[in-house]
């Protein structure tokens, strides 16, 4: 009985363990078949994929196009001469000057979010900024890039918002009032610090970096004429401002946001790291500043920007709002510090370069002085300019423009498609679709300036008997002040400051860059020279204007 049992259960155990034999075979089958589903799949995926791609990159005539990645690596690998890398590519497509290229290649997402059209044609230009001024708003993705460090300011809005700003800055632009608050701002600077810190250096033959003396000069007088408040950045010592340092850090951090992905420096704000991290805390610094200005200003208001926005009211008939008082400023400060240095120090390299040119700024300086001073040369030194004595000179104008041409100050902009459209020269706009016009390179294309493109002539921009200041015909082919509805209203202004500035400069010194010094592009909102702009100074004898000026 006992032996029957156990016969029975060795029986049993072998069933069992030949049935689990077969469901192990079971399993192994079904395993294989569902890795083979899932092989297959992919594989088609891909395939599907990589058909799509290749009909996505057929139709691009832009940068290569990596799958998954896009044009991504090259811009990359090009970040420290960005704009030189567009401009090359721009150069490449002959004389359309316009390009695709993709850096999100995926369904959906590949002509709309990750669709850059960028162009520098003078007729694509125009179409964007007046033409279809409409379908071409700052758009979402500029905006909420920019809107920490912005807000909803003039530089940073679109449609009423916009409009409503445009309009009140519009009228203050235009009143005399603000352009002699400007010369008063602008002389003061040029006399009280920037010729002490110059005379010094020039007398201890010791060099400065003339772009950030500029930087201050600017910072302190936008600020004197936005808020009526004078930082004095620019003094013999060199203060450390740190309003101006984190204007820097979030103005540079922002750029990040525009060229790479959204998904990248949102998870970067997500978790408080690289550029973000330096974002976040710059705007601390930038807001405690403005709330400090505006408190001062509704305190004791004063004939500043701000004080005359503080008057105004919104869409609604309500005052406008503190919050977007600060943004509103913010924006002028942003319009009128960087943009009119970094023209100004590429002005000076570039006059450096070419003593020929500085030779007749001098003389025509010289001669307008001699006019409006008499021969008593002291008398030309001793004060700036005025506003009066900087709308003679025409040649200074020229080569100012001339250096805005091929370093302009904001060198590219983007634009978002709200539908579809074709521009002038053919290529077709998807709608969510960004669109990128580059002013750097619209002075780099022998199809629209000539085959002397690249060398720095301001007779350019002069009529026959040169005595006359002539821009070029079509508008579009120089839009260092932008164009269309938003031209810039403080563009006189603005070449107004740098002739005080040019000439306060070179009627006293000729100047000369340190040996060794490299000058290169910096990646940024507006051109900053990456390394400042380094050099010595050597008193100038002036001569009559009948006589050669060449000290």
């Amino acid at each position: 009985m006992l032996l029957d049992f156990d016969t029975s259960l060795l029986n049993y155990g072998a069933i069992t363990f030949s049935q689990y034999g077969s469901n192990q075979s079971v399993i192994k089958v079904q395993f294989t078949m569902d890795s083979l589903s899932l092989f297959f799949a992919l594989a088609a995926a891909f395939s599907a994929y990589f058909l799509w791609f290749y009909l996505l990159a057929r139709d691009l005539s832009g940068p290569k196009l990596w799958p998954f990645v896009g044009s991504l690596p090259d811009l990359i690998k090009n970040r420290n001469r960005f704009h030189d890398w567009i401009a090359a590519n721009l150069r490449a497509t002959g004389g359309s000057a316009t390009y695709q290229t993709c850096i999100i290649p995926f369904p959906f997402l590949a002509r709309k979010e990750g669709f850059y059209t960028v162009t520098c044609h003078p007729k694509n230009i125009e179409h964007i900024l007046r033409i279809r001024f409409d379908n071409y708003p700052k758009g979402p993705k500029w905006q909420t890039a920019f809107h920490d460090l912005l807000g909803q300011g003039i530089f940073n809005s679109d449609g009423e918002t916009w409009l409503m700003q445009r309009k009140t800055a519009a009228l203050e632009f235009t009143t005399r009032t603000l352009r002699q608050a400007m010369a008063r701002w602008v002389n003061r600077t040029i006399k009280n610090r920037l010729w002490c810190i110059l005379n010094k250096a020039a007398k201890e033959n010791i060099s400065v970096d003339l772009q950030e003396l500029l930087l201050r000069l600017t910072f302190d007088n936008i600020c004197g004429l936005t808020f009526g408040k004078d930082p004095e950045t620019l003094s013999p010592e060199l203060p450390e401002n740190p309003f101006a340092i984190a204007f820097d850090t979030a103005t540079e951090a922002t750029m990040h946001r525009i060229l790479y992905p959204g998904i990248i420096w949102r998870t970067q704000k997500i978790l408080s790291i690289g550029a973000e991290k330096r974002l976040k805390k710059s705007l601390q610094v930038v807001e405690n500043y403005m709330n400090d200005a505006v408190a001062a200003r509704k305190e004791n208001p004063s004939d500043d920007l701000l004080s005359r926005f503080m008057k105004k009211l919104d869409a609604d008939g309500n005052p406008i709002p503190i919050h977007v008082l600060q943004r509103i400023a913010l924006n002028f400060v942003l319009a009128g510090r960087d943009t009119s240095s970094v023209a100004l120090s590429w002005f000076f390299w570039l006059v450096m370069n070419h003593p020929h040119v500085e030779d007749k700024i001098v003389k025509e300086i010289s001669t307008v002085l001699k006019e409006t001073r008499g021969d008593d040369q002291q008398k030309w030194v001793d004060e700036a300019l005025d506003f009066d004595e900087a709308d003679r000179l025409v040649y200074l104008k020229a080569a100012l423009a001339e250096t805005l041409r091929l370093y302009p100050s904001v060198p590219q902009d983007f634009k978002y498609a709200v539908s579809d459209d074709i521009l002038p020269d053919g290529t077709f706009i998807p709608a969510g679709s960004t669109v990128t016009y580059s002013i750097y390179s619209v002075g780099r294309m022998k199809t629209i300036w000539g085959e002397d493109c690249m060398e720095f002539k301001p007779e350019r921009w002069l009529s026959v008997q040169g005595d006359r200041f002539e821009p070029p015909k079509d508008g579009y082919k120089f839009v260092a002040f932008n164009a269309g509805p938003r031209t810039c209203l403080g563009k006189d202004l603005a070449y107004l400051q740098m002739k005080s500035v040019a000439a306060a400069v070179l009627l006293r010194y000729r100047l000369s860059l340190v040996p060794g010094h490299l000058v290169e592009q910096k990646m940024s909102l507006t051109l900053f020279l990456k390394n400042g702009l380094h050099v010595f100074l050597q008193p100038r004898k002036l001569q009559t204007p009948e006589v050669a000026t060449k000290a």
